[in-house]
């Protein structure tokens, strides 16, 4: 179990880290737009709408390395008290009822909005906006951001697994993942 939980973990390390590095060529477009808006009076819908779809992948690619990061927004004033067991049911719990749950949802929901977007050759609504096959492209994000969320769920769940059958908590801390 540690070592499919060490596997997934990893998956969702690289993602997060490929992200991160994908967040240059945002940040370098952002200003390019702005630059090129306010200095030039000159603006691409394209452009434009390709920022906000890299924002949104941003997010989504980032999902499961948050969570295996342990950096989503949860209600603290409890948990952080809870002695090691106990918080290996809360994140069992979570994870079992909420999480992989509602990523499935997630992934069998979005399989047909991605597959029609790929099958009518959906481009961007605007004329001049991004062409196929950006839009089904980055649609395809969606199961994909659903995949990667159960992945994470899955090492999670193994990890409280572990905590319960009697590993020592420190060894599926959240906190001694920074080295992965």
């Amino acid at each position: 179990m540690e070592s499919l939980s060490a596997k997934l973990r990893a998956f969702s390390e690289w993602t997060g880290k490929l992200t991160a590095w994908l967040m240059l060529p945002m940040v370098i477009g952002t200003f390019v737009v702005v630059v090129l808006r306010y200095a030039f009076d000159l603006g691409w819908i394209w452009m434009q709408e390709s920022i906000t779809w890299m924002h949104a992948a941003a997010f989504m690619l980032a999902a499961a390395y948050t969570l295996n990061r342990d950096e989503h927004v949860r209600v603290d004033v409890f948990y952080r008290d809870m002695p090691p067991r106990r918080r290996a049911w809360v994140d069992l719990s979570g994870t079992v009822l909420f999480l992989i749950p509602v990523a499935v949802f997630l992934l069998v929901t979005s399989w047909e909005y991605v597959t029609v977007s790929w099958q009518i050759k959906e481009a961007s609504r605007e004329a001049g906006g991004l062409p196929f096959p950006m839009v089904p492209l980055l649609k395809s994000l969606i199961p994909l951001t659903a995949i990667t969320l159960i992945m994470q769920g899955i090492a999670n769940g193994l990890d409280s697994v572990l905590v319960l059958l009697g590993a020592p908590a420190h060894s599926v801390d959240h906190d001694s993942r920074e080295g992965l």
